[in-house]
Protein backbone atom coordinates (compact mmCIF):
# COMPACT_ATOMS: atom_id res chain seq x y z
CA UNK A 1 0.00 0.00 0.00
CA UNK A 2 1.11 3.58 -0.95
CA UNK A 3 1.89 6.10 1.69
CA UNK A 4 -0.69 8.07 2.57
CA UNK A 5 -0.25 11.80 3.29
CA UNK A 6 -2.22 13.23 5.97
CA UNK A 7 -3.27 16.60 6.34
CA UNK A 8 -3.16 19.70 3.88
CA UNK A 9 0.29 19.51 1.96
CA UNK A 10 1.57 23.10 1.02
CA UNK A 11 2.18 22.39 -2.95
CA UNK A 12 1.31 25.58 -3.72
CA UNK A 13 3.66 27.32 -6.21
CA UNK A 14 5.35 29.86 -4.36
CA UNK A 15 6.87 31.84 -7.89
CA UNK A 16 9.43 34.44 -7.56
CA UNK A 17 10.66 36.29 -10.74
CA UNK A 18 13.81 37.46 -11.68
CA UNK A 19 14.71 39.97 -14.33
CA UNK A 20 18.48 39.52 -15.47
CA UNK A 21 21.04 42.27 -15.52
CA UNK A 22 24.85 42.68 -17.54
CA UNK A 23 27.80 44.47 -15.19
CA UNK A 24 31.35 44.10 -16.28
CA UNK A 25 30.63 40.96 -18.82
CA UNK A 26 28.76 38.65 -16.13
CA UNK A 27 24.69 38.32 -16.14
CA UNK A 28 23.05 38.61 -12.49
CA UNK A 29 19.76 37.80 -11.26
CA UNK A 30 17.83 40.55 -10.00
CA UNK A 31 14.51 40.25 -7.83
CA UNK A 32 11.86 41.96 -8.96
CA UNK A 33 10.66 43.88 -11.63
CA UNK A 34 12.37 47.90 -10.81
CA UNK A 35 15.87 47.92 -11.99
CA UNK A 36 17.76 50.39 -11.45
CA UNK A 37 19.42 50.98 -15.38
CA UNK A 38 21.79 53.60 -14.65
CA UNK A 39 23.65 50.44 -12.32
CA UNK A 40 23.81 48.05 -14.60
CA UNK A 41 25.47 47.84 -18.42
CA UNK A 42 22.24 46.27 -19.68
CA UNK A 43 18.55 44.86 -18.70
CA UNK A 44 17.83 41.09 -20.48
CA UNK A 45 14.58 41.01 -22.16
CA UNK A 46 15.07 37.38 -20.62
CA UNK A 47 12.91 36.10 -17.13
CA UNK A 48 14.07 33.86 -14.79
CA UNK A 49 10.70 31.81 -12.72
CA UNK A 50 11.66 30.44 -9.67
CA UNK A 51 9.30 28.23 -8.34
CA UNK A 52 9.19 26.40 -4.59
CA UNK A 53 7.39 23.98 -3.65
CA UNK A 54 7.86 21.01 -0.89
CA UNK A 55 8.34 18.67 -3.88
CA UNK A 56 11.61 20.95 -4.70
CA UNK A 57 12.28 24.17 -6.81
CA UNK A 58 11.92 24.71 -10.52
CA UNK A 59 13.18 27.72 -13.47
CA UNK A 60 11.19 28.69 -15.60
CA UNK A 61 13.34 30.65 -18.47
CA UNK A 62 10.93 33.20 -20.75
CA UNK A 63 13.76 34.01 -23.50
CA UNK A 64 12.13 36.06 -26.46
CA UNK A 65 14.00 35.37 -29.29
CA UNK A 66 13.98 38.12 -32.05
CA UNK A 67 14.40 37.21 -36.02
CA UNK A 68 15.28 40.05 -38.21
CA UNK A 69 15.31 39.37 -42.12
CA UNK A 70 15.23 41.26 -45.08
CA UNK A 71 13.09 40.82 -47.99
CA UNK A 72 14.30 43.44 -51.14
CA UNK A 73 13.43 43.91 -54.35
CA UNK A 74 16.25 44.47 -56.34
CA UNK A 75 17.15 44.85 -60.17
CA UNK A 76 19.99 43.10 -61.96
CA UNK A 77 21.06 41.79 -59.04
CA UNK A 78 24.32 40.06 -60.62
CA UNK A 79 25.64 43.35 -61.83
CA UNK A 80 28.98 43.82 -60.92
CA UNK A 81 28.31 46.98 -59.76
CA UNK A 82 25.18 45.80 -57.72
CA UNK A 83 26.39 45.06 -54.01
CA UNK A 84 22.88 43.80 -53.07
CA UNK A 85 24.19 39.87 -53.37
CA UNK A 86 27.25 40.29 -51.13
CA UNK A 87 25.91 43.11 -48.59
CA UNK A 88 22.17 43.73 -49.18
CA UNK A 89 21.52 41.57 -45.54
CA UNK A 90 23.23 44.39 -43.39
CA UNK A 91 21.03 46.26 -41.40
CA UNK A 92 23.36 48.13 -39.47
CA UNK A 93 24.57 50.83 -41.02
CA UNK A 94 27.78 51.39 -39.21
CA UNK A 95 29.01 47.70 -39.61
CA UNK A 96 27.91 48.30 -43.34
CA UNK A 97 30.54 51.32 -43.36
CA UNK A 98 33.16 49.29 -41.85
CA UNK A 99 32.71 46.35 -44.45
CA UNK A 100 33.25 48.64 -47.65
CA UNK A 101 36.34 50.79 -45.79
CA UNK A 102 37.58 47.64 -44.75
CA UNK A 103 40.34 45.49 -47.47
CA UNK A 104 39.60 42.42 -45.92
CA UNK A 105 38.29 40.41 -49.04
CA UNK A 106 34.89 39.37 -48.88
CA UNK A 107 34.11 35.40 -48.60
CA UNK A 108 31.01 33.57 -50.04
CA UNK A 109 29.98 30.15 -50.47
CA UNK A 110 27.44 30.07 -52.94
CA UNK A 111 25.17 26.73 -53.88
CA UNK A 112 23.46 26.78 -56.95
CA UNK A 113 21.15 24.60 -58.76
CA UNK A 114 23.03 22.61 -61.76
CA UNK A 115 20.16 23.86 -63.97
CA UNK A 116 20.28 27.81 -63.22
CA UNK A 117 24.17 27.43 -63.07
CA UNK A 118 24.01 26.27 -66.75
CA UNK A 119 22.20 29.67 -67.56
CA UNK A 120 23.63 31.92 -64.74
CA UNK A 121 26.86 30.41 -63.80
CA UNK A 122 29.35 32.78 -66.13
CA UNK A 123 27.60 35.66 -64.69
CA UNK A 124 27.66 34.70 -61.31
CA UNK A 125 31.49 33.92 -61.56
CA UNK A 126 32.15 37.43 -63.53
CA UNK A 127 30.24 39.27 -60.73
CA UNK A 128 32.30 37.34 -58.06
CA UNK A 129 35.78 37.62 -59.36
CA UNK A 130 34.60 41.36 -60.40
CA UNK A 131 34.09 42.67 -56.65
CA UNK A 132 36.96 40.73 -55.54
CA UNK A 133 34.92 37.80 -53.85
CA UNK A 134 36.51 34.63 -52.36
CA UNK A 135 34.29 31.84 -53.16
CA UNK A 136 33.10 28.97 -53.76
CA UNK A 137 30.21 27.80 -56.08
CA UNK A 138 28.44 24.09 -55.76
CA UNK A 139 26.46 23.48 -58.00
CA UNK A 140 23.67 20.81 -57.22
CA UNK A 141 21.44 18.46 -59.22
CA UNK A 142 18.43 19.95 -56.93
CA UNK A 143 14.90 18.02 -57.64
CA UNK A 144 11.85 16.74 -55.46
CA UNK A 145 13.31 13.71 -55.57
CA UNK A 146 16.64 14.27 -53.80
CA UNK A 147 15.39 16.56 -51.17
CA UNK A 148 16.66 14.73 -48.33
CA UNK A 149 19.47 14.90 -45.90
CA UNK A 150 22.07 13.37 -48.11
CA UNK A 151 21.92 16.42 -49.99
CA UNK A 152 22.42 18.73 -47.29
CA UNK A 153 24.94 16.99 -45.55
CA UNK A 154 26.91 16.96 -48.85
CA UNK A 155 26.50 21.04 -48.67
CA UNK A 156 27.89 20.54 -44.96
CA UNK A 157 30.76 18.74 -45.95
CA UNK A 158 31.77 21.41 -48.37
CA UNK A 159 30.96 24.39 -46.23
CA UNK A 160 32.91 23.15 -43.45
CA UNK A 161 35.88 22.37 -46.18
CA UNK A 162 35.42 26.07 -46.69
CA UNK A 163 35.99 27.12 -43.34
CA UNK A 164 33.13 29.27 -43.03
CA UNK A 165 32.77 31.61 -40.59
CA UNK A 166 29.73 31.32 -39.41
CA UNK A 167 29.07 35.17 -37.88
CA UNK A 168 29.99 37.37 -40.68
CA UNK A 169 29.68 35.35 -44.10
CA UNK A 170 26.02 34.23 -45.04
CA UNK A 171 25.59 30.92 -47.43
CA UNK A 172 24.11 31.91 -50.55
CA UNK A 173 21.22 29.85 -52.22
CA UNK A 174 20.15 30.67 -55.56
CA UNK A 175 17.77 28.24 -57.48
CA UNK A 176 13.91 27.42 -56.47
CA UNK A 177 11.62 26.22 -53.41
CA UNK A 178 13.87 22.84 -52.89
CA UNK A 179 17.51 24.46 -53.49
CA UNK A 180 16.65 27.13 -51.01
CA UNK A 181 14.63 24.86 -48.39
CA UNK A 182 17.78 22.20 -48.26
CA UNK A 183 20.57 25.26 -47.90
CA UNK A 184 18.65 26.65 -45.04
CA UNK A 185 18.07 23.21 -43.35
CA UNK A 186 21.92 23.07 -43.92
CA UNK A 187 22.58 26.05 -42.95
CA UNK A 188 20.93 25.85 -39.35
CA UNK A 189 22.74 23.13 -38.33
CA UNK A 190 25.78 24.16 -39.47
CA UNK A 191 27.69 25.20 -35.93
CA UNK A 192 23.79 25.46 -34.84
CA UNK A 193 23.00 28.25 -36.97
CA UNK A 194 24.86 29.91 -39.72
CA UNK A 195 23.08 33.20 -41.32
CA UNK A 196 22.38 32.42 -45.30
CA UNK A 197 20.79 34.17 -48.25
CA UNK A 198 17.71 33.59 -51.04
CA UNK A 199 18.07 34.28 -54.23
CA UNK A 200 14.96 32.99 -55.77
CA UNK A 201 15.16 32.08 -59.49
CA UNK A 202 11.18 30.62 -59.85
CA UNK A 203 7.87 32.36 -59.46
CA UNK A 204 7.04 29.96 -56.68
CA UNK A 205 9.81 30.18 -54.40
CA UNK A 206 9.89 34.57 -55.41
CA UNK A 207 6.26 34.78 -53.50
CA UNK A 208 6.62 31.53 -51.15
CA UNK A 209 9.61 29.87 -49.77
CA UNK A 210 11.83 33.11 -50.44
CA UNK A 211 9.72 35.36 -47.60
CA UNK A 212 8.51 32.45 -44.74
CA UNK A 213 11.03 30.86 -42.08
CA UNK A 214 10.84 27.49 -42.76
CA UNK A 215 13.41 25.38 -44.24
CA UNK A 216 13.11 20.95 -44.72
CA UNK A 217 14.12 17.71 -46.39
CA UNK A 218 11.68 15.11 -47.08
CA UNK A 219 11.80 11.87 -45.38
CA UNK A 220 10.27 8.48 -44.74
CA UNK A 221 8.12 9.42 -48.14
CA UNK A 222 7.17 12.66 -46.40
CA UNK A 223 7.11 16.07 -47.57
CA UNK A 224 9.18 18.31 -45.53
CA UNK A 225 8.92 15.97 -42.48
CA UNK A 226 12.50 16.94 -40.88
CA UNK A 227 13.24 21.18 -40.60
CA UNK A 228 13.21 23.72 -38.69
CA UNK A 229 12.15 27.09 -38.52
CA UNK A 230 15.47 29.22 -39.06
CA UNK A 231 14.53 32.41 -41.80
CA UNK A 232 17.02 34.18 -44.00
CA UNK A 233 19.08 36.79 -43.18
CA UNK A 234 17.82 38.35 -46.24
CA UNK A 235 15.97 37.13 -49.60
CA UNK A 236 16.88 39.12 -52.53
CA UNK A 237 14.30 38.90 -55.47
CA UNK A 238 14.98 39.91 -58.45
CA UNK A 239 12.02 39.57 -61.54
CA UNK A 240 14.47 39.28 -64.30
CA UNK A 241 15.30 35.68 -63.28
CA UNK A 242 11.60 34.60 -64.65
CA UNK A 243 12.68 35.93 -68.00
CA UNK A 244 14.39 32.14 -68.34
CA UNK A 245 12.17 29.98 -66.07
CA UNK A 246 9.48 27.64 -68.34
CA UNK A 247 6.02 28.53 -68.85
CA UNK A 248 4.60 25.89 -66.87
CA UNK A 249 6.72 26.91 -63.76
CA UNK A 250 5.26 30.52 -64.27
CA UNK A 251 2.10 28.92 -64.10
CA UNK A 252 3.28 26.90 -61.09
CA UNK A 253 3.90 29.81 -58.96
CA UNK A 254 0.87 31.43 -60.39
CA UNK A 255 -0.79 28.97 -57.73
CA UNK A 256 0.47 30.04 -54.29
CA UNK A 257 -0.25 33.27 -55.71
CA UNK A 258 -3.60 32.52 -56.49
CA UNK A 259 -3.81 30.88 -52.80
CA UNK A 260 -3.71 34.19 -51.26
CA UNK A 261 -5.60 36.02 -53.40
CA UNK A 262 -9.00 33.52 -52.33
CA UNK A 263 -7.79 33.74 -49.08
CA UNK A 264 -6.85 37.17 -48.35
CA UNK A 265 -7.21 39.61 -51.57
CA UNK A 266 -10.10 40.24 -53.75
CA UNK A 267 -7.85 42.70 -55.40
CA UNK A 268 -5.05 40.36 -56.50
CA UNK A 269 -7.74 37.43 -57.63
CA UNK A 270 -9.18 39.53 -59.87
CA UNK A 271 -5.86 40.82 -61.55
CA UNK A 272 -5.12 37.20 -62.34
CA UNK A 273 -8.68 36.69 -63.49
CA UNK A 274 -8.00 39.49 -65.94
CA UNK A 275 -4.46 39.51 -66.69
CA UNK A 276 -3.04 36.15 -65.94
CA UNK A 277 -2.74 34.74 -69.54
CA UNK A 278 0.11 38.22 -69.87
CA UNK A 279 1.83 37.20 -67.10
CA UNK A 280 2.24 33.90 -68.44
CA UNK A 281 3.33 34.80 -71.77
CA UNK A 282 5.38 38.09 -70.27
CA UNK A 283 6.98 36.03 -67.53
CA UNK A 284 6.42 38.85 -65.16
CA UNK A 285 9.11 40.86 -67.68
CA UNK A 286 8.55 44.29 -69.74
CA UNK A 287 6.51 43.40 -72.85
CA UNK A 288 7.70 46.54 -76.07
CA UNK A 289 5.24 44.57 -78.46
CA UNK A 290 2.16 42.79 -77.16
CA UNK A 291 0.86 44.21 -73.97
CA UNK A 292 3.39 47.02 -73.75
CA UNK A 293 4.19 48.37 -70.37
CA UNK A 294 1.21 47.43 -68.15
CA UNK A 295 2.68 44.00 -68.37
CA UNK A 296 4.98 45.33 -65.82
CA UNK A 297 2.51 47.15 -64.14
CA UNK A 298 0.57 44.43 -63.36
CA UNK A 299 3.53 42.15 -62.94
CA UNK A 300 4.82 44.62 -59.82
CA UNK A 301 1.16 44.86 -58.61
CA UNK A 302 0.57 41.37 -58.20
CA UNK A 303 4.13 40.30 -57.01
CA UNK A 304 3.72 43.20 -54.32
CA UNK A 305 0.53 41.87 -52.89
CA UNK A 306 1.26 38.65 -52.93
CA UNK A 307 4.35 38.78 -51.18
CA UNK A 308 2.69 41.57 -48.98
CA UNK A 309 -0.39 39.28 -47.50
CA UNK A 310 2.08 36.33 -47.34
CA UNK A 311 4.12 38.11 -44.85
CA UNK A 312 1.16 39.38 -43.00
CA UNK A 313 0.60 35.92 -42.48
CA UNK A 314 3.48 34.49 -41.93
CA UNK A 315 5.45 37.36 -39.32
CA UNK A 316 3.36 36.89 -36.47
CA UNK A 317 3.57 33.38 -36.58
CA UNK A 318 6.77 32.36 -37.84
CA UNK A 319 7.01 29.48 -35.77
CA UNK A 320 3.33 28.29 -36.23
CA UNK A 321 2.25 28.70 -32.48
CA UNK A 322 -0.88 29.44 -33.94
CA UNK A 323 -1.76 26.15 -35.86
CA UNK A 324 -4.66 27.81 -37.78
CA UNK A 325 -3.35 28.85 -40.67
CA UNK A 326 -4.80 30.63 -43.99
CA UNK A 327 -1.34 29.69 -45.85
CA UNK A 328 -2.37 26.36 -45.07
CA UNK A 329 -5.16 26.12 -48.25
CA UNK A 330 -4.24 23.72 -50.47
CA UNK A 331 -1.89 22.36 -48.51
CA UNK A 332 -3.84 19.66 -46.62
CA UNK A 333 -4.06 16.77 -48.90
CA UNK A 334 -1.31 18.18 -51.53
CA UNK A 335 1.56 17.14 -49.86
CA UNK A 336 0.54 13.49 -50.01
CA UNK A 337 -0.64 13.54 -53.39
CA UNK A 338 2.55 15.52 -54.47
CA UNK A 339 4.72 12.50 -52.98
CA UNK A 340 2.54 10.13 -54.46
CA UNK A 341 2.89 11.04 -58.12
CA UNK A 342 6.56 12.42 -57.42
CA UNK A 343 7.76 13.80 -60.31
CA UNK A 344 4.79 14.18 -62.49
CA UNK A 345 2.99 16.88 -60.88
CA UNK A 346 5.15 20.31 -59.52
CA UNK A 347 4.23 21.87 -56.30
CA UNK A 348 2.48 24.60 -57.52
CA UNK A 349 0.07 21.99 -59.26
CA UNK A 350 -0.29 19.88 -56.43
CA UNK A 351 -1.59 23.00 -54.56
CA UNK A 352 -4.15 23.85 -57.03
CA UNK A 353 -5.49 20.51 -56.92
CA UNK A 354 -5.90 20.41 -53.68
CA UNK A 355 -7.16 24.49 -53.58
CA UNK A 356 -10.01 23.54 -56.64
CA UNK A 357 -11.46 20.37 -54.53
CA UNK A 358 -11.79 22.78 -51.64
CA UNK A 359 -13.04 25.45 -53.57
CA UNK A 360 -16.22 22.83 -54.24
CA UNK A 361 -16.21 21.61 -50.72
CA UNK A 362 -16.80 25.61 -49.73
CA UNK A 363 -19.54 25.38 -52.13
CA UNK A 364 -20.87 22.45 -50.65
CA UNK A 365 -20.96 23.58 -47.54
CA UNK A 366 -22.53 26.36 -48.37
CA UNK A 367 -20.05 29.05 -48.22
CA UNK A 368 -19.08 30.03 -52.01
CA UNK A 369 -21.97 30.85 -54.48
CA UNK A 370 -21.97 28.74 -57.85
CA UNK A 371 -20.79 32.04 -60.01
CA UNK A 372 -17.95 32.66 -57.41
CA UNK A 373 -16.75 28.85 -57.87
CA UNK A 374 -16.82 28.89 -61.35
CA UNK A 375 -15.02 32.26 -61.57
CA UNK A 376 -12.34 31.10 -59.55
CA UNK A 377 -12.04 27.46 -61.69
CA UNK A 378 -12.35 29.56 -64.95
CA UNK A 379 -9.29 31.52 -63.67
CA UNK A 380 -7.10 28.45 -62.25
CA UNK A 381 -8.02 26.84 -66.07
CA UNK A 382 -6.95 30.40 -67.72
CA UNK A 383 -3.69 30.00 -64.91
CA UNK A 384 -3.22 26.91 -66.66
CA UNK A 385 -3.41 24.84 -63.81
CA UNK A 386 -4.50 21.39 -63.16
CA UNK A 387 -7.76 21.30 -61.36
CA UNK A 388 -8.38 17.80 -61.23
CA UNK A 389 -6.03 14.38 -60.95
CA UNK A 390 -6.95 10.50 -61.06
CA UNK A 391 -4.95 9.95 -57.87
CA UNK A 392 -6.38 12.45 -55.85
CA UNK A 393 -9.26 10.24 -53.75
CA UNK A 394 -11.30 9.95 -51.42
CA UNK A 395 -9.43 7.85 -49.69
CA UNK A 396 -6.30 10.10 -49.93
CA UNK A 397 -8.62 12.79 -48.57
CA UNK A 398 -9.55 11.17 -45.87
CA UNK A 399 -6.15 9.93 -45.00
CA UNK A 400 -4.94 13.23 -45.49
CA UNK A 401 -7.09 14.51 -43.02
CA UNK A 402 -6.50 11.74 -40.15
CA UNK A 403 -2.98 12.64 -40.66
CA UNK A 404 -3.90 16.64 -40.25
CA UNK A 405 -5.32 15.88 -36.77
CA UNK A 406 -2.39 14.07 -35.06
CA UNK A 407 -0.17 17.00 -36.26
CA UNK A 408 -2.93 19.69 -35.55
CA UNK A 409 -3.47 19.28 -31.90
CA UNK A 410 -6.66 16.98 -32.99
CA UNK A 411 -8.31 19.59 -35.20
CA UNK A 412 -8.52 19.64 -38.91
CA UNK A 413 -7.99 23.65 -39.33
CA UNK A 414 -8.97 23.66 -42.97
CA UNK A 415 -8.84 26.79 -44.48
CA UNK A 416 -12.12 27.61 -46.54
CA UNK A 417 -13.16 30.53 -49.09
CA UNK A 418 -15.88 32.09 -47.53
CA UNK A 419 -16.01 34.51 -51.07
CA UNK A 420 -13.65 36.42 -53.52
CA UNK A 421 -10.43 37.00 -51.38
CA UNK A 422 -12.18 36.07 -47.82
CA UNK A 423 -11.71 33.26 -46.06
CA UNK A 424 -12.31 31.38 -42.59
CA UNK A 425 -10.65 28.08 -40.59
CA UNK A 426 -12.99 25.60 -40.13
CA UNK A 427 -12.85 22.13 -38.20
CA UNK A 428 -16.20 20.00 -38.28
CA UNK A 429 -16.51 19.66 -41.87
CA UNK A 430 -18.52 16.19 -42.13
CA UNK A 431 -17.92 12.93 -44.47
CA UNK A 432 -20.72 13.17 -46.16
CA UNK A 433 -20.38 17.15 -47.67
CA UNK A 434 -16.53 15.67 -48.35
CA UNK A 435 -17.75 12.53 -50.20
CA UNK A 436 -20.83 15.21 -52.07
CA UNK A 437 -18.15 17.38 -52.91
CA UNK A 438 -15.71 15.13 -54.53
CA UNK A 439 -18.19 13.64 -56.40
CA UNK A 440 -19.70 16.78 -57.75
CA UNK A 441 -15.68 17.75 -58.33
CA UNK A 442 -15.21 14.63 -60.08
CA UNK A 443 -18.69 14.81 -62.56
CA UNK A 444 -17.67 18.67 -63.60
CA UNK A 445 -14.04 18.54 -63.77
CA UNK A 446 -12.49 14.81 -64.12
CA UNK A 447 -10.09 15.34 -67.27
CA UNK A 448 -12.34 12.43 -69.82
CA UNK A 449 -15.96 12.07 -69.56
CA UNK A 450 -15.80 7.97 -68.83
CA UNK A 451 -13.78 8.54 -65.78
CA UNK A 452 -14.73 7.03 -62.67
CA UNK A 453 -14.69 8.23 -58.97
CA UNK A 454 -12.56 6.62 -56.33
CA UNK A 455 -15.80 6.58 -53.71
Amino acid sequence: MGKVHEGNSNTEDKKTEFSLVRVKSTWKSKLGKKINKDAVDSVSAAKIYESITDRGTSWTVVSPITFTYKVTETHDLLDPTNDTLLLGHITDPQHLEDIKKSNKPIRRFVVIDQEVFKIYGPKLTEYLEANNVVYKILALPITEGNKSMETALKILDDVNNFALDRRTEPIIAIGGGVCLDIVGLAASLYRRRTPYIRVPTTLLSYIDASVGAKTGVNFANCKNKLGAYIPPAAALLDLSFMQTVPRRHISNGLAEMLKMALMKHQGLFELLEEHGCMLLDTKFQADNTLYGHSSVKVASQATHIAITTMLEELAPNLWEDDLNRLVDFGHLISPALEMKVLPSLLHGEAVNIDMSYMVYLSHECGLLMEEEKQRIISCMVGLELPVWHEEFTMELIQKSLQDRLKHSGGLVRMPLPVGLGQAEIFNNTSFDILQRAYIKWCEELSVSSDSTCDV
